[in-house]
């Protein structure tokens, strides 16, 4: 059944039901950072209250209007606008921002879906626990977005994604009703996991309005280093031994390139190379460790393993809490670099760590065979996860490059499938991989995904467009 539009006489019905909601639509709200989509007009209200976001969804579902929900806007593959179709409800979540509870023996913390990521982290700090999610968006990213797009971030490794840290959520459904898994418990088989359904659904079938989510101790000693490797097997190899050496304390296991950092030196020339000779390849080591721990130490144990192993000839271990912050402000501003030289193509992508090497040698051939280019490979090394961009070659821009962009997708994401990779490792498929969905996703699970939405938001009313195609 096609939606309608939300038009002035839905807006009025809206407004006379709750008549605090409506918010002026401006164009922060129609815009997301990569610029690929623009979303179109509307009716932008934003709810205090679950009971408020019940009530809209409500009237959408009773009057067929499409709902899009709104987090921190910092979603990368256009999941919080709609392009096209009858003008939606976009429901942003910004008033939401209470900390609800914080319990500290538990290790639980409750929050509402519009507190912003940073400031939850603060919240666990304030109870002397971490909350250990950090994004390079965390500043204006929000729980709700976080949780509906399962997203990963730096920690992966050892604190798991955003799924692995919700113990229970509540959420508005497409019918308007309240779905309450709100529980702080650990163990809990009772029947379908409805929260792990709609974490990663990314609004399609239904708002999350709060979370209960993992809290941990802090780190009483904490340390980084950089070492440089030979190459992506050495630095795959690396990480292997710094797994057996030294188990659960490594928080983050970072692969940087040289390109990184000749584009750093390129676009930020006031951020500091940590190296007199610029290295092909290197990785940043971090650490979290208990009280009487010495993560200096630790590093410089492993440094000489791998040494005399032959994984690396050159290092640099934070010797103060400001050292360790420029390693990952150097790492934090390589997206930045990114942007200001401008990508080909962004491929957020993830494959077995073990065929990480072979995967990075494959795609330079293939993309090499398709003209002139430059490739930024980096990232979470530690939990497989590349993101793996295309850039123009020196003397060229991004516009000389428009012919070839769909074939330069098409090869890496083919690649990686044929590895038994990812296309969408932590951004989600939003509306810019719904054709890569349809791709490369399992028949069988594809199935279930549509009769999962068709049970739940019949009219497709929730985030249409939104992984899977509407209509």
């Amino acid at each position: 059944m096609p939606l309608n539009a939300a038009d002035d006489a839905f807006a009025a019905r809206l407004r006379a039901a709750l008549p605090d909601v409506i918010r002026p639509l401006t164009p922060a709200y129609l815009q997301e950072p990569r610029g690929r989509f623009a979303g179109q007009g509307g009716v932008l209200v934003a709810p205090r209250s679950t009971q408020e976001v019940a009530q809209v969804v409500r009237l959408c579902a009773e009057a067929g209007v499409g709902v899009v929900p709104y987090g921190g806007g910092t979603g990368l593959v256009g999941g919080q606008v709609m392009p096209d179709g009858p003008a939606p409800v976009i429901v942003s979540l910004e008033r939401m921002r209470a900390v609800r509870a914080v319990h500290p023996t538990e290790n639980v913390i409750v929050a509402e879906a519009g507190v912003i990521l940073a400031d939850l982290q603060a919240a666990a700090f304030d109870a002397d626990r971490l909350f250990p999610l950090s994004l390079a968006s965390e500043g204006s990213a929000r729980v709700g977005g976080v949780l509906a797009t399962n997203a990963g971030g730096v920690n992966v490794l050892r604190y798991g994604n955003a799924r692995d840290l919700c113990l229970g959520i509540e959420a508005v459904l497409p019918d308007g009703s309240v779905l309450n898994t709100l529980g702080r418990l650990r163990k809990d088989n009772t029947g379908y996991d409805l929260r792990n359904l709609l974490i990663g659904s990314e609004g399609s079938l239904g708002i999350i309005t709060a979370a209960a989510l993992k809290l941990y101790p802090r780190p009483a000693v904490e340390g980084a280093a950089l070492f440089v490797t030979r190459d992506p097997q050495a630095a795959v190899d690396l990480l292997a031994m710094a797994g057996r050496r030294l188990g659960g304390v490594i928080s983050a296991f970072e692969l940087i390139s040289g390109v990184s950092l000749q584009f750093l030196a390129e676009t930020m020339p006031d951020i500091r190379q940590p190296f007199a000779k610029m290295p092909d390849w290197m990785v940043l080591i971090d650490l979290g460790m208990g009280a009487g721990a010495d993560a200096q130490v630790a590093l410089e144990g492993l440094f000489a393993e791998a040494v005399q192993a032959g994984l690396t000839d050159d290092g640099v271990i934070a010797q103060s809490g400001q050292q360790r912050a420029e390693f990952w402000a150097l790492r934090e501003h390589i997206p930045l670099a990114n942007r200001a030289i401008g990508a080909i193509g962004s491929h957020d992508v993830s494959v077995p760590i073990s065929l990480i090497p072979e995967f990075i040698t494959r795609g330079g051939t293939a993309l090499a065979a398709l003209g002139d280019m430059r490739v930024n490979c980096f990232g979470h090394l530690g939990d497989g996860n590349l993101h793996y961009n295309v850039f123009p070659a020196r003397g060229k821009t991004r516009d000389d490059y428009d012919a070839q962009r769909s074939a330069i997708k098409t090869c890496v994401h083919d690649l990686v499938h044929q590895m038994g990779g990812s296309v969408s490792a932590e951004h989600g498929v939003g509306r810019l991989k719904v054709d890569d969905l349809e791709r490369y996703g399992d028949p069988a699970k594809l199935a279930a995904m549509r009769a999962i939405k068709a049970a739940l938001d019949p009219r497709g009313i929730m985030n249409p467009g939104v992984i899977l195609r509407a209509g």
